[in-house]
């Protein structure tokens, strides 16, 4: 397909529909955010080794991602192209889901997350490469910023899910023999339930544009099998757009950022605003109550900044957006070890909220213009190298020095995150980003 074949423009409903899928997905990983940390603490974890913990989902996104993302580009199936990864992801993924808050041990839970994030990597990036099949390049703003308004949605009822259930009436206190709360069992529950629901929901609402006879006869005449898919990365590597080559180093800083972030934020709560490092006292249960309340309010905002970024982006260009948005999240993610009142933390959570709804949107805007369109899959799979290469790096590196240079104090890490916010807002100005998709080779 080529950048100048015109696709059906569809309607505003329509791409809410198509999108419902993120819900589900993003539900889950809002539920990984929010609960992972305090589930490894609640098993015995160390604070310093909480990255170490975390490898599986940059691991698996480094060897699924790509490979899923350049066989759906090769796929043909009375399904579709992307929709049987859609599908097999969200069973995965559900499955996961409902085992996860019952692990008996440390070793476990990291090796359900392992499951867990391998099948949600078997769905984010045909879901990606769906959105830019299916739509109209004048649409693409339009279609990820959605996206990233159900990343936000999802997310907040994630974070809130376990609040929810004490402000209906269940203890926060209530725990099972290995000190999960059953709240966080429940929450588990009804992510698994939403993660196969709306993916069903966005692949029959909206389904994928038939092949034309002559992508029908290009996709057949590739090489097929794990070593044309190896070579197709390998090609799209070598061949890869100036733009996308730049995207990488406010990747670096962004993605190191947001995953300091997500592992540290309840233990930094839980010393500013409750005074306590001991992960079975009420104060650090209490701290995850919040950070769900904050991480709601941040995910809210996302939600919400996602659809009114689209006429912006549409104006000034989404580099000049998303740098401004993660400018904003880096100086409130500084503010926050500083706050001491649980109210208070709300405040900061406007530019969190700002910059995460920029992170899941504006990124894949500025991509969509940088690729060829027949190879969206494989190049939406090596992007998301750019997201796990940082992950990666930081889970082997902050180990190193979160006592010598941080001292063990996981409120460093939370200001650490916000300073490399600013600079991938800096690095976002250096992309040169096309004015149309080059056209397919």
């Amino acid at each position: 397909m080529t950048a100048g074949l015109t696709k059906p423009l569809l309607s505003a409903r329509q791409i809410v529909q198509m999108n419902v899928g993120f819900l589900g997905l993003q539900f889950s990983f809002g539920l990984q955010q929010s609960n992972m940390s305090p589930i490894y603490s609640y098993l015995g974890a160390e604070e310093a080794a909480l990255p170490l913990l975390y490898l599986a989902g940059p691991v698996t996104g480094l060897l699924v991602q790509p490979i899923v993302g350049a066989m759906s580009d090769r796929t043909l199936s009375r399904f579709g192209r992307r929709t049987p990864y859609f599908l097999i992801g969200a069973v995965l993924c559900s499955l996961s889901l409902l085992a996860m808050p019952y692990s008996a041990a440390l070793w476990m839970a990291a090796s359900l997350l392992w499951i867990l994030d391998a099948a949600n990597n078997i769905t984010m990036e045909p879901y990606r490469a769906y959105v830019s099949d299916r739509l109209d390049e004048s649409q693409h703003p339009q279609g990820f910023l959605t996206q990233s308004a159900f990343t936000g949605l999802a997310q907040t009822l994630s974070y809130l899910a376990p609040s929810i259930l004490v402000w209906l009436g269940m203890s926060r206190d209530a725990v099972d023999g290995n000190n999960i709360p059953v709240i966080t069992k429940i929450s588990f529950l009804v992510g698994a339930v939403l993660s196969l629901a709306t993916i069903l929901y966005s692949v029959l609402k909206v389904r994928e544009l038939p092949l034309s006879e002559a992508q029908i006869a290009a996709i057949r005449a590739q090489r097929h099998g794990v070593g044309a898919t190896l070579k197709e990365i390998k090609d799209a590597i070598v061949e890869m757009p100036r733009a996308m080559r730049q995207l990488a180093l406010m990747k670096l800083f962004q993605w190191y950022a947001m995953v300091c972030y997500w592992q540290y934020i309840v233990h930094a709560i839980a010393r500013s605003v409750f005074d306590t490092t001991d992960t079975s006292s009420a104060g650090f249960r209490e701290a995850v109550l919040v950070n769900g309340q904050a991480g709601g309010f941040y995910n809210l905002v996302a939600c919400v900044a996602a659809f009114a970024m689209v006429p912006f982006t549409r104006r000034y260009g989404a580099k000049h957006v998303h740098a401004l948005c993660l400018t904003l999240a880096g100086i409130g993610m500084m503010a926050i070890p500083g706050i001491h009142d649980r109210w208070w933390l709300f405040v900061p959570m406007i530019g969190v909220g700002l910059g995460w709804g920029s992170i899941m949107g504006n990124p894949y805007v500025m991509l969509a213009r940088s690729i060829p369109p027949a190879r969206t899959g494989v190049y939406m799979g090596i992007f998301n190298m750019f997201i796990v290469i940082p992950m990666l790096i930081q889970s082997f590196t902050l180990p190193l020095y979160y006592h010598a240079l941080l001292g063990g104090d996981a409120r460093n890490v939370i200001v650490l995150a916000g300073a490399l916010l600013i600079a991938a807002a800096v690095a976002t100005l250096f992309v040169k980003v096309p004015e149309h998709a080059p056209e397919s080779t």
